[in-house]
């Protein structure tokens, strides 16, 4: 849930300019996860915790059909990195036009 709220709430921000420090927070989390999921070659760094405790059901898969939960990470991530992505636009200074 944590993850869902910061993406709704980078691209809050994204949509309506607004900066401040709760969005950098937000971004934090995201990159960290992205980091975490790298690391763990694209799977939830808690599956093997998950296992362990005698959950073979990864968490996708608990609302999700097989192929939509596959692909759940990677829309996911495209997703995030598109928002961080119109944040930095739209908050690098524009240069005046010049004729």
């Amino acid at each position: 849930m944590a993850e869902l709220t910061s993406l709704s709430y980078v691209w809050w921000c994204a949509l309506t300019g607004r900066r401040g420090r709760l969005l950098w927070v937000a971004a934090s989390a995201l990159t960290g996860e992205g980091v975490a999921l790298m690391v763990g070659n694209g799977d939830c760094p808690l599956g093997p915790l998950q296992k362990r405790l005698g959950d073979p059901v990864p968490l996708f898969e608990l609302v999700l059909p097989p192929r939509a939960a596959r692909a759940a990470v990677p829309v996911l991530t495209g997703v995030a990195g598109l928002g961080l992505a119109v944040v930095l636009v739209r908050s690098v200074p524009h240069m005046p036009v010049r004729p």
